[in-house]
Parts: C-alpha cells; structure tokens; sequence
C-alpha cells in the first residue's frame, strides 16, 4: 500500500505546543530517548477529573519503579496537528494514550510508532486476554501499532415502553427501524433522531455503523473506494428518510440528537455508550428533560433498549464503535515506555477506565490468572459527575453484557482491507455527513448521495496515495 508522509518540516514551527495543559512541573516537550528515569506522557483524556485519576495512577508507579512522569493532557482536535509539529521538533512524548483509531493511523503513516515495543508490551500481557476485533484493529501488514486500552460500543437505543405499547420488535434491522419510526413519528415524537449535520464526525460515525449492517463497505479487497455500491445507496436512501422524513427539522449534531432523546421527543435514537450517564441523571449539565423525568430522573434509562447489532437487507450482523488505544512513540525511551503501557494495562488497568466508565469499556478482559478480572471488575466502577452510580444498578445485566459485545466484536470502515489511513484522512473533510446533509435536506437522492461521496473519496485517496 502506497502511503504519502505528512509534511512535517511545514508544522514544524506550530506555536501551539506551548498552549499544553500539563500536570507535571517541566515543559511540555518529549523526551525523544532522553534519561531512562523519565517519560513524557500525552493523554487525550485532557478533561480536569480524568487527568487527576491518570496523575494518581501515573504517580504510583514512579514510586513503584523510580521512573519519573510528567503528564500531559492534549485537545483531540489538536492532536493532529501537535504530533506533527513534536515530531519536526524532535520533541515527540514517549507514549501517548486514549488515541482513537484515526489518531494511531495518522501516527503510523508518518512512522511515528515504535512497533518492536509494542509488541514487547503485547506479549508481556498475553495477546489472549485482549478483544480479537481490537488488537485486529490497531494491527497493519501483522504489526501491532499500538495496545487498544478500551472502546466505547454505538447502539440503537429505543423506548422500550413505547415499542411495547405498539407492539413492536426491538429495532434490530433496517426493516424493524423503518416500520417503527414510520408507527411512531407523529407531531410529538420523532420516529428517529441522529446524525444527518454536514459539519461533524458524529454524522459519519453514525453513518458508517449503519452503512456496514447492510455491507456498505469503504473499499473492497483491491482498496478501490466502494462507497457507491448497491448496498451504499441502499443504505443512504434508507437513512436519508429516516433522518429526513422521520425526524426533526434542521441539522442534527450529536447533542441535538441527544437532547432531543432524552426530552422524550424521539423514538430512536444511535449513539455512544457515552451517552448512559447522562440518560440515567447523573450529569447536571446534561439532565433528562422528558415530561416523566422531573419525577424520576431516570426514567429515559429505564425505559430504553439497546441494539448494539444491527443488520440491513444485504449485511449485518455489525457492531460498531471505535477504540482507543496506548502507542509507544518512534523515540521513546523503549523500556521505560514498555514498563508504563503495560502498568496501565494491568496493575492500573481499573484506575485508567474509572475515568469515564460509560465510554471505557475493557479491551482486555482479564489475566492468565483471572480471565476475567477487568470486565467484573469494570462493572463495580462509578459513573457520572454530579452524582455517581455504578451503571450496572441502573441498566439490566443483558444490556451492559450487549454493550460489552459490541466492544469485541467491532466493525470498521476500510481496515479488514489495509485501508485504515484513508478512513482518519475523509474524517478531516468529510465527505460522508455533507453528502447526508444533502440527501436529509432533500436536495440530492440515496443514489445521489453515494455518487457525491464515491467522487470526493476517491479525491482524498488519490491525495494520499
């Protein structure tokens, strides 16, 4: 596979590096194979309560091995742009965590990932304790680029209780779907609410889970961008009514589609399992709005279904969702680096995923010893903010064992065809949600829609190539 490398002397002089929120007391630069007592550590996880939980961790093992660690919380957005210009300086961190999929390819095209470590650190830990579709996902041409560290499962989520009262199936095809938002919408409630804004990932994260069910794929085997295939479009005329005819007015972004869920006025919905806090009350910020709710807080989670495995006419069974991951950088200090991945992956594997339970479920379920130590260990973790509970009080054991099934056993777009780069390049113009903003608005068919997105990803992939 043709890969182009970014250009990275151009970046190099990137202010931004400064701008770092760090909770060590040194600059923010890598250590770029420096003193084998020290490593600089990013995180994606930046958000103030997530970074104390990783300090903590990080602290006790400085006083476990003597190796110091200065920690670094980094914007997502950011990071793109951050990596490339640390790497034109030579300041690159030694490790960096809670990297989506996207992010691990933009450092692997640019040969930024120390794969001899990784897999150091998978062998250490035992490659059968880890989710086969996660390590399938963060491997390319058989080599490990980083330690998947959790994932967060996308579901349809239903009323169960309005399902129930027309007597409808859950929503687990494109069929069951269609005929229960058909049944539901009225000038009330939505049938369906997701992502159909021109502007955001959401919109194509959404789309792709979809897509896949009915075996919309990317590329096929020769990488040959497929997008305009019978499934696509069969995919795109069916989610463009659903998100056009059978929704709400306007763009919908993320939290337009939340909101809208939780104020009881859709049917349906497709979101992230980061979604399960703040559907149960557990968010001031974010509180369920439903005419039900200001009696019972909780009564948008009780009264939901997920679908966490969903299948069109020509596809499916699919899981969707992403995962993040732990990636040893080209300069690292190696054994130092190798020491911190695998600590956080075991003895502070808990601690790690206690940061947002509802968007960490575990990638690797247990030890040799103890095959399933993190995943029960996982279910007596603490969710939310203003006020905590554990999600396995809240939501049945059916649904967290669902949620749990769809994090082993994800699909994506392009990785199953060495096309994983091409996937975190169309995230930055996104070529997907302004084709569906177009078929929701009405101003373009699912035919239409595949044709304009087939074009402007061959685009990107010739750009790359």
């Amino acid at each position: 596979m043709k890969r182009r490398k970014a250009p990275l002397v151009v970046l190099a002089a990137i202010a931004v590096l400064t701008t770092f929120t760090g909770c060590g007391a040194s600059d923010s630069s890598g250590s770029g194979g420096g003193d084998d007592n020290e490593l600089v550590v990013w995180t994606l996880e930046e958000q103030a309560d997530r970074l104390a939980i990783a300090q903590a961790a990080a602290d006790q093992f400085t006083e476990s091995t003597g190796i110091a660690v200065e920690l670094v919380g980094v914007n997502e957005d950011q990071f793109p742009q951050l990596i490339t210009a640390a790497a034109a300086a030579g300041t690159l961190p030694d490790v960096v965590g809670a990297l989506p999929l996207s992010a691990v390819r933009t450092m692997s095209s640019n040969e930024l990932v120390n794969t001899e470590a990784t897999a150091t650190v998978l062998s250490d830990l035992d490659p059968a304790t880890f989710s086969p579709a996660a390590l399938t996902l963060t491997q390319e041409d058989g080599a490990q680029l980083a330690i998947p560290s959790d994932g967060f499962p996308l579901s349809v989520i239903y009323r169960k209780d309005l399902f129930e009262k027309a007597g409808l199936p859950a929503p687990e095809t494109y069929d069951d779907v269609m005929k229960a938002a058909e049944t539901l919408n009225s000038p009330e409630i939505a049938g369906f609410v997701a992502g159909n804004s021109p502007s955001t990932s959401y919109t194509q994260q959404i789309f792709e889970f979809f897509a896949l069910a009915n075996g919309c794929e990317l590329v096929d085997d020769s990488g040959a961008v497929t997008i305009d295939s019978p499934e696509c479009v069969e995919a795109f005329t069916q989610y463009g009514t659903l998100t056009g005819d059978l929704s709400v007015s306007g763009a919908m972004d993320s939290t337009g589609t939340k909101t809208t869920y939780m104020a009881g006025k859709a049917a349906i919905t497709m979101w992230a399992s980061f979604i399960l806090d703040e559907m149960a009350g557990l968010v001031d910020d974010a509180m369920p709005t439903c005419p039900e709710c200001a009696d019972n807080p909780r009564f948008i989670a009780e009264n939901s279904g997920f679908v966490t495995s969903l299948s069109g006419p020509d596809g499916g069974p699919v899981s969707g969702g992403d995962v993040t991951s732990w990636v040893i950088t080209a300069d690292a200090n190696t054994e130092a680096a190798t020491q911190f991945v695998e600590y956080f992956m075991d003895d502070a594997y808990l601690q790690w995923l206690s940061q947002a339970p509802e968007g960490k479920f575990p990638t690797r379920s247990g030890t040799a010893d103890e095959p399933q130590k993190f995943t029960d260990g996982w279910k007596e973790l603490e969710s939310g903010v203003d006020t905590r509970a554990k999600l396995t009080d809240i939501y049945s054991p059916e649904v967290i064992d669902a949620l749990q099934s769809g994090v082993d056993n994800f699909s994506r777009w392009g990785f199953d065809q060495g096309q994983g780069n091409l996937l975190g390049a169309i995230l930055t113009e996104l070529p997907i949600p302004k084709a569906i903003g177009a078929l929701a608005s009405g101003e373009i068919d699912g035919a239409g829609a595949a044709e304009q997105a087939q074009q402007a990803i061959q685009g990107i992939q010739d750009s790359i190539e």
